[in-house]
């Protein structure tokens, strides 16, 4: 004797169980589902550790050099801090200059000279740079003045109205009955 008949009329009689089951099963398929994918996927993302110099003295000295370069991609990120892979290849690029011997000026001129004066953290003083420099406090010094003016103006507009001679003495009966107290 076979049971399905028996279960299929159970289950028939109790729909809302079913899809309870069916809903709980549903959810621990998702729930399992999820589990594995947090599992596997942490380990596709996984790099690669990056290639340091084989001479230390030369890799403390590309680190102290790009923290004063930008990362061209991050462009709020030193070149030393910066994941990025283009990052990876100017750092590749630093220390294939100072192996042959080349100073950090001649390395920095290089970089300007490619990149730009956007690549250095600290550009230098000149024409093209100046509102760099000096915008800041050009534009805090007319804020200050425009707000100077402003409230000058202001002032001269909220002037003490004067009182008339019937409102004077309106004023002073008021004081002296006390009812202008609200102590």
């Amino acid at each position: 004797m076979s049971l399905s008949p028996f279960f299929g009329a159970l289950v028939s009689c109790c729909g809302q169980q079913r899809a309870g089951l069916e809903e709980r099963f549903f959810s621990v398929k998702i729930f399992a589902l999820l589990l594995a994918l947090m599992l596997v996927l942490p380990s596709s993302w996984a790099k690669e550790a990056a290639l340091i110099a084989e001479d230390p003295e030369i890799e403390r000295r590309m680190i102290h050099l790009s923290e004063d370069l930008r990362c061209l991609v991050c462009q709020n990120e030193s070149l030393a801090g910066s994941r990025a892979d283009f990052a990876n290849d100017l750092r590749r690029e630093i220390r294939e200059q100072m192996k042959d011997n080349k100073s950090d000026k001649e390395i920095i001129d290089f970089m300007v000279a490619r990149y730009g004066d956007f690549v250095l953290y600290r550009p230098p003083v000149k024409a093209t740079t100046i509102l760099l420099w000096f915008g800041p406090f050009v534009f805090l010094a007319a804020g200050a003045i425009l707000l100077l003016f402003y409230l000058k103006r202001r002032r001269r507009q909220i002037e003490d109205p004067a009182l008339s001679e019937k409102q004077r003495q309106q004023a002073e009966a008021l004081l002296k009955d006390g009812k202008g107290n609200n102590a």
